[in-house]
């Protein structure tokens, strides 16, 4: 078997044989896939528990930007912006298969305000250093109609043209497991951590987690506990002390994805302020545009959030003031909302009313006990806020003291030179080459899960998901392997039923197990979807 692949089977095997692991990290998104894989690459001996698949929550459900930030230069967050440019750049340079430049043109309507941008822009550049992506220039007004054909021309003036990253969220989240495991790094999904484990003194020694597949418990010791889940880290913080005050306010973003005929260009646009403040992306994604996102405080945290209609209501609002369509519910092929953990001291939690005022820089909180909690941050910076948390389990720890390594370090998949014409294929990297020898092997495995398309969602993919990528479910498959729930729910739901039999027979389910997984999918796959509103 190449080292890399993800066999669950296997890992529980190495879980019964190891002792004493050096780091335990709850939490399988962004920032716990990012510390497992720093830990695992200076040689720690690690185990990452995940209680539903990689990336389920918040990691999979960004806008798809690997950015600096331009609306932090607003705020004044000159650190952040720098930090997070320094790791756009390594992130291309390390996942060049799933990281791609990107043009972003800011349109311009009030002259004022174009000068505003162009200076921020500017300094955006200048920050981003020798890991610039390419010079923003300024666009006349034909040249923004030429790129934007749908858009409305009647104030505008110009705009203004600058480079940033796209990437696809789930799809790292699963490369960084895979290059965890090619160090040595262990990683289990739908395994529950319920408790965790005390020395006298107070001291964590470890944790209690279940196989949710199997409901077997475990007891698994460690030197150092890390709780990297997110918008759930103060249920964690909670097991380890139950009057533990509550740090995270959570803020849902939604987006809809459209049909690319709404949105002909390649190059990305960026409304920098709506009628309430919000900024409004619409970025081509695999032959769609995506439309978001929304900033709305919640109550509590959520595994599946659902948008609010009033959030859906002020994203078509929003796209319909700018471009000549009278989009509708109805045009919508899906819709779906994250969960940011946004970090919020204690004494101010109920007096903040805006996401905005609260810094999206990440925070490390150290207990009494030994916890370590890292909270806030973004994708774009995953990387160094792993560094800044292993750095601190050696120290909470006492572990061997190593440097990281991870600023030169490849994402798996990034191997291949070759790049594939076809948008889907190019995610794989180096792993389609591996996908279409099983369809040499077995031509049958070639033919599309989707009439009228058979370049792609191939039987061949499912069943690689399930042997090499720990796919467990239906949606495993559909909404973060193959990206299909979040582009076109219609489509992921009529061909549940073929991918839950090709799952059956490689995972040994029966006929029970694969229709209570469609049923599952199609309720879950409706909260997405918008069938002729």
């Amino acid at each position: 078997m190449m080292k890399g692949f993800l066999n669950r089977d296997r890992f529980l095997t190495i879980l019964e044989n190891v002792n004493i692991w050096d780091v335990i990290i709850i939490g399988g998104g962004a920032t716990g896939l990012g510390i497992a894989l720093d830990s695992s690459s200076r040689g720690y001996k690690t185990l990452l528990l995940e209680q539903s698949d990689f990336s389920k929550a918040t990691s999979s459900r960004s806008t798809k930007l690997v950015h600096g930030g331009v609306r932090y230069l607003a705020q004044g967050n000159i650190r952040l912006v720098y930090e997070a440019l320094q790791e756009r750049g390594f992130l291309l340079k390390n996942a060049p298969h799933l990281v791609k430049k990107q043009k972003f043109i800011i349109p311009v309507f009030n002259w004022k305000m174009g000068i505003l941008y162009w200076t921020g822009l500017k300094l955006y550049e200048w920050l981003s250093g020798s890991l610039s992506f390419g010079k923003s220039i300024f666009l006349s007004k034909d040249e923004i109609v030429r790129n934007f054909p749908e858009i409305k021309s009647k104030e505008l003036k110009g705009g203004i043209l600058y480079y940033d990253g796209q990437f696809d969220d789930a799809r790292l989240a699963i490369n960084l497991a895979q290059t965890c495991v090619q160090k040595g790094g262990i990683l289990l999904n739908y395994f529950q951590v319920k408790n965790l484990l005390k020395k006298v003194g107070n001291k964590i020694y470890g944790v209690v987690a279940c196989d949710l597949e199997t409901q077997k418990k475990y007891s698994i010791f460690s030197k150092i506990v890390i709780n990297a889940t997110g918008v759930f880290s103060d249920s964690i913080s909670k097991m380890d002390e139950s009057s533990r005050p509550i740090f995270i306010k959570p803020s849902q973003g939604t987006h809809i994805v459209l049909d690319k005929s709404f949105f002909s260009s390649s190059n990305a646009i960026v409304i920098p302020k709506t009628q309430d403040g919000r900024i409004l992306f619409c970025v081509p994604w695999y032959d769609h545009v995506l439309v978001g996102t929304t900033d709305t405080f919640l109550e509590k945290s959520v595994l599946e959030p659902i948008p609010l209609e009033e959030e859906i209501d002020f994203i078509l609002q929003t796209f319909n003031k700018y471009f000549v369509f009278h989009t509708k519910k109805s045009d919508i092929l899906s819709a779906f909302s994250g969960l940011r953990p946004l970090f919020i001291s204690n004494n101010s939690y109920f007096s903040i009313t805006k996401t905005k005022d609260i810094s999206r820089s990440h925070k490390l909180m150290i207990s009494s006990s030994g916890l370590i909690s890292i909270i806030g941050g973004k994708w774009t910076t995953y990387r160094k806020m792993a560094e800044d948390t292993v750095n601190k389990a050696i120290e909470i720890g006492k572990l061997n003291k190593k440097p990281s390594v991870t600023k030169n370090l490849k994402i798996y998949g990034s191997g291949s030179s070759y790049k594939s014409q076809n948008h889907h294929w190019n995610k794989y990297g180096e792993d389609e080459y591996h996908i279409k020898k099983l369809i040499d092997k077995d031509p049958l495995l070639g033919a599309s899960l989707i009439s009228k398309d058979s370049s792609s969602y191939t039987e061949a993919e499912v069943i690689w998901m399930v042997r090499y990528e720990m796919a467990r479910t239906i949606e495993d498959v559909l909404a973060r392997r193959f990206r299909l729930l979040f582009l076109n729910a219609k489509k992921a739901i009529d061909i549940a039923p073929k991918v839950a039999s090709l799952m059956a027979k490689e995972l040994s389910r029966d006929e029970k197990w694969e229709k209570s997984q469609v049923d599952a999918f199609k309720k879950l796959a409706m909260q997405y979807y918008y069938p002729s509103v």
